[in-house]
């Protein structure tokens, strides 16, 4: 079995052959193009990367125009789930643009653009498909006209495993008014796609998952770097040095440390992608990290024509020695900048770079004002100061007179992973009752000894990150199922025998005149405000949690938590209603970043065709599943129904 901690074959780097007569067309669909160990190869590796380069362009007749239109400074974006609760409050039910982007700002230094994420992991528990989630949201496109007067490059996102046909794919760029299309695991849009959206309006990216082909170039302005394995000695990313202007945006979502894609991301002028909650699950950023990527942003803003410069020279002006710091040269109107990394778990105090003598230059270190000490002999400049373990810099050479003011931006050595549990979302406690009915199943207070099931998708159960460090998680490993044994402790609890009914809630909206704050998708199934004729026994559906509990609140009861739905149920005396849809519990959780209940029981329902859909068919008591909650009024579901709780009476 494939270890899942180490790179597979496909993402490894791809060595340079260094012999002038070598066929370098093997090198056309590499991630990485790999830097010899020796720095006495690296002239030659460079000659070979430039001979590359010009036959591959020759041969696919690279042409590049659409990046004489299209953004190419969008190094950093962010993958956002759009019901993150710092960009939509989940009890005022509105969205909070502004809350989103300061959070950020002071985090990460700013972003350049935000994928807006909305459907997977939810999507597959009920008929809608992915452009519903997106279409149901009447005041999206006002969320992404907010983001863009930001300045951010708004992309909305597509599934191939749904219709990817490109009408569709054109109208949801229509609507929201998005800037560009995700094209979710897979390499590549289609030429189709490419079409619809180019006749919509000029100047729509379009952005996938993986590995680029060198042939589409041309057509994607923007690529992921995910699962790219450097060489010790930084590489060069293939897509990069072929289209200076190519804008890669670097990812490792499940590990702790965001350091090798960061680096990699420096060494080539390239993007980085900041996703801090993955799919549900927190996989957030070090304090060191997260400065290492402010201290990047002061150059992004300011110095990015330099960072699509043709005049790029990778692992340049080499001090020589063990020295763990590399450096990229780039040249724009005449004026030398270098990025540098130290790849060192060390601080290093030393010769930075070792270049050709130029009389006259004053050198500042643009990230954070470090200190540089410039020597000059033999035809030589010496540029010497100290460089923070994993940290990295950029200097420039200008004239004295025009010397720019550099950033202060503080290294944080702290690498530790910043982990938070999802907690539950505690409620009041209702009065015991005075009696339980026939109707109602006890589960006895005391300890249980639960089995919990559930299916490892990359959401996990509850709060913890199934994949942390993992490369990439393939099945078996992937949507196989995984077994819980929990030990809890309940006081008794009577669970009512059945779901609430149409009718029943019927009787409670006339009671208490009940309103929902947002109303998109409550009682859908329902006809003029009452249960379609035939309807009335059958479980009650289109609500969400906030609407489960005030029927509950009103009957003098709760939902019960997943555990006494369970244990309720393992005595075989639940029922369940036609037809058979998931039941809510009181099991609310949140990490402050993602919203989730457990849902018990399944459904009829199941989409087919594909794993990462969400579950379907009827379940064992046993079995859970970790249901996101989604904003204005999407929650609602055709499969998602409820029943109700009270406590025990006590003897």
């Amino acid at each position: 079995m494939r270890n899942p901690y180490v790179p597979r074959p496909v993402d490894m780097f791809s060595a340079v052959p260094l012999d002038p007569g070598a066929d370098l067309s093997v090198l056309d669909e590499a991630k990485i193009l790999a830097a010899p160990d020796d720095p006495a190869d690296w002239p030659a590796w460079r000659d070979q990367l430039t001979r590359w380069r010009q036959a591959a362009r020759r041969r696919l007749g690279y042409r590049g125009t659409r990046y004489d239109t299209e953004p190419g400074d969008k190094f950093v974006m962010a993958f956002a789930w759009l019901w993150d609760e710092l960009l939509y409050d989940h009890e005022r039910q509105r969205f909070t643009v502004e809350k989103y982007l300061a959070h950020a700002e002071r985090e990460f230094g700013g972003l350049d653009g935000v994928l807006l994420w909305h459907a997977y992991p939810v999507v597959g528990i009920d008929p809608r498909d992915q452009y519903s989630y997106y279409r149901d949201v009447p005041e999206l496109p006002a969320v992404v006209r907010e983001l863009q007067a930001a300045g951010l490059h708004v992309q909305v996102a597509v599934y191939p495993w749904e219709s990817v046909e490109p009408a569709d794919i054109r109208d949801l760029a229509a609507w929201t008014g998005a800037d560009g299309v995700f094209f979710d695991a897979v390499r590549e849009g289609s030429a189709q796609a490419r079409a619809a959206l180019d006749a919509l309006r000029p100047g729509i990216t379009m952005e996938a998952e993986s590995r680029l082909p060198a042939a589409r170039l041309e057509d994607h302005t923007m690529s992921w770097a995910q699962w790219y394995a450097d060489s010790p000695v930084p590489g060069i990313l293939r897509a990069k040095w072929l289209e200076r202007r190519h804008m890669h945006h670097h990812t490792r979502r499940w590990n702790r440390s965001h350091l090798d894609e960061l680096h990699s991301a420096w060494f080539n002028g390239s993007g980085v992608l900041v996703w801090e909650s993955v799919f549900g699950v927190w996989v957030g950023w070090s304090g060191r990290d997260k400065s290492v990527l402010r201290a990047m942003r002061a150059v992004h803003r300011d110095w990015a024509p330099w960072l699509r410069s043709e005049q790029w020279t990778p692992l340049a002006d080499y001090p020589g020695g063990d020295c763990p710091v590399y450096a990229s040269r780039w040249e724009h109107d005449g004026v030398p900048l270098w990025t540098l990394v130290n790849r060192s778990a060390e601080s290093y105090d030393g010769i930075l770079l070792d270049a050709s003598a130029s009389a006259g230059l004053a050198y500042t270190e643009l990230t954070a004002g470090h200190s540089l000490t410039v020597t000059h002999d033999r035809g030589r400049t010496q540029i010497s100061g100290r460089l923070p373990a994993g940290g990295v810099a950029a200097i420039v050479a200008t004239a004295p007179s025009r010397r720019p003011a550099p950033a202060d931006v503080a290294h944080e050595d702290d690498a530790s992973f910043p982990a938070r549990a999802a907690e539950r979302i505690q409620l009041p406690a209702l009065p015991a009752a005075a009696a339980s009915g026939p109707d109602a199943v006890l589960v006895p207070a005391g300890r249980h000894e639960l089995r919990v099931r559930y299916r490892a998708r990359e959401t996990g159960l509850y709060g913890e990150a199934p994949y942390v460090d993992e490369w990439k998680p393939l099945p078996p490993r992937l949507h196989h199922t995984a077994t819980l044994h929990r030990t809890v402790y309940l006081a008794g609890v009577a669970v009512e025998r059945t779901e609430v009914t149409n009718a029943q809630y019927a009787r409670f909206l006339d009671a208490t005149g009940y309103r929902p704050l947002r109303a998109e998708r409550f009682l859908a199934h329902w006809a003029g405000g009452r249960p379609a004729p035939g309807t009335e026994n059958a479980p009650v559906t289109h609500v969400d949690l906030a609407d489960a509990r005030a029927y509950a609140t009103w009957a003098g009861m709760r939902l019960p938590t997943e555990d006494e739905w369970q244990l309720a149920a393992e005595t075989g005396r639940l029922r369940r209603g036609h037809p058979v849809v998931w039941n809510l519990t009181d099991s609310e959780h949140t990490d402050g970043r993602t919203r989730f209940c457990i849902l018990k029981g399944g459904a009829d329902f199941a989409r087919d065709g594909s794993d990462w859909y969400f579950d379907g068919g009827p379940q064992p008591p046993d079995h859970s599943a970790k249901y996101l909650l989604t904003g204005a009024g999407l929650f609602r579901s055709p499969s998602i129904g409820f029943r109700c709780a009270t406590p025990a009476p006590s003897d």
